[in-house]
């Protein structure tokens, strides 16, 4: 699999975050609107229960329970301060070829970081109920 041709990669891209957005509940007047929730890297992941759930598509880190007054990138580096897409200088189109390819390394050890952590909370539920 190409890692740089993958569905997920799209979502480097603004325009493709902001098309997550439907439905989400804050709008004009709100510090979270989908344009800076989009800027700030994360996508729209909404749930039956969780209409507010939103995803940095760079770090995975999920975050729910939005205030209207809450700053996307104040609370991205609050809750991931590791994560490279927030911290970037420059816009992904000015990047060049190799600085592309250091940021989707350093992607995919966020991603196999979350695999493996979902991984181990399975093992450890079935211990769980093996014991019980």
């Amino acid at each position: 699999m190409d890692v740089l041709n993958d569905e997920h990669t799209k979502m480097y891209f603004y325009e493709n975050r902001l098309k997550t957005y439907s439905g989400w509940p804050f709008d004009e007047g709100c510090a979270c609107t989908p344009e800076n929730m989009a800027r700030a890297g994360f996508i729209h992941t909404p749930s039956e229960n969780s209409p507010d759930v939103a995803q940095c598509f760079f770090c995975y880190k999920e975050l729910e329970g939005w205030e209207p007054e809450d700053d996307p990138v104040k609370e991205h580096k609050a809750h991931s301060p590791s994560c490279s897409f927030i911290t970037l200088k420059k816009d992904v189109g000015e990047l060049t070829v190799e600085e592309m390819i250091r940021l989707q390394k350093e992607r995919e050890k966020f991603l196999i970081k979350k695999k493996c952590s979902q991984m181990i909370e399975k093992f450890e539920e079935a211990s769980k109920s093996r014991r019980g």
